[in-house]
């Protein structure tokens, strides 16, 4: 692992934790906020693994885009995090940006789980490769 891609990894690590530390306070917003921090940090840390340069962008559908290869299928909705970037940052976001309003504990833990998902596929894929596997 290269020391860049090493600590975008770090840093989407610390995202995660967030993520399940708000999730045991019950701070939807926040576990949604960091679990799509989460998975763009590991995305970024893989295009970085990849030899790339990440792009300043938050949008995970652009990152998806570059991966070359991507390790992600069509059946994880990675992209549904984009949609908490936004309102859950920001009281005055743009309202019905999401249909109910802040997110509820089972946006917060479809997002947690799609963040797991992302890290863990990204940290073992960089892993694998750094092994020589």
């Amino acid at each position: 692992m290269n020391g860049g891609s090493e600590r975008w990894l770090q840093f989407a690590g610390e995202d995660l934790q967030m993520a399940e530390l708000s999730i045991q306070e019950t701070i939807y917003n926040q576990v949604c906020f960091h679990s799509q921090q989460c998975a763009e940090k590991a995305i970024k840390g893989l295009l970085t693994f990849q030899g790339r340069m990440p792009p300043r962008t938050h949008l995970l559908g652009d990152l998806l885009t570059l991966l070359n290869p991507n390790p992600f299928t069509a059946s994880l909705d990675i992209q549904l995090l984009d949609r908490f970037y936004i309102p859950t940052r920001y009281p005055d976001a743009l309202p019905g940006i999401l249909p109910e309003g802040l997110p509820n504990d089972e946006d917060a833990m479809e997002a947690l789980a799609v963040a797991r998902q992302v890290f863990d596929t990204i940290v073992a894929l960089v892993q694998r490769k750094s092994e020589g596997k």
